[in-house]
């Protein structure tokens, strides 16, 4: 039995945007492989992620992505959404992988409702490979579900702005309306939607 703690690095993507999920995933890397280029996934390019994605689902000895729906952010507000999608990512990575980390790190000030020993670091996304690898996972996730709901909803551009509130989003939303995905509680939205 190695004497190397074995660190989960959980990590949320998705929290700005008007529309769609919040993803989050949970990784425990191997350290016998080890990835090169792993970052805080918002410094890297979306080539270079989808590229790190791979690898990471490839190598590492658990992974796991989970997400909360657009309604599940309206109920519970953001910040618990994070931190619930955060906690369905580690379950889902015990459960799949049948390994029980002796420690998770998640990205932020604030930890998940889990039943494991957990640490909140405050830009651990460009501190811990773990987290990193975690952001990487949940960017590229939710990115994906973007893509699929451009095709939905073709006229508001999901795929070019991945629901964040750009100007053309905005103008979209006045356009168009509000659709089942996006997210009732966020202010642009809410204006639209009473």
């Amino acid at each position: 039995m190695s004497a190397v703690a074995l660190i989960c690095g959980a990590d949320e993507a998705g929290r700005g945007p008007l529309a769609g999920a919040v993803y989050a995933a949970a990784v425990i890397l191997n350290p016998d492989r080890p990835i090169i280029g792993l970052a805080d996934s918002k410094k890297l390019s979306e080539k270079k992620r989808d590229l790190l994605s791979v690898e990471i689902k490839q190598y590492a000895l658990a992974w796991a992505i989970a997400s909360c729906s657009a309604q599940e952010i309206d109920e519970i507000n953001i910040l618990q959404a994070s931190l619930l999608a955060m906690k369905r990512a580690i379950e889902a990575m015990q459960v799949q992988f049948g390994i029980t980390p002796d420690l998770v790190q998640v990205d932020g000030n604030k930890c998940p409702k889990i039943s494991l020993p957990c640490e909140a670091i405050v830009k651990g996304d460009s501190k811990v490979q773990a987290i990193s690898a975690a952001s990487i996972l949940a960017k590229v996730a939710r990115d994906a579900e973007l893509y699929e709901l451009d095709k939905i909803y073709p006229q508001y551009g999901f795929a070019k702005h991945k629901g964040y509130p750009t100007a053309f989003h905005l103008q979209m939303l006045d356009a168009h309306g509000v659709t089942p995905v996006h997210r009732l509680s966020y202010a642009p939205v809410r204006r639209l939607s009473q």
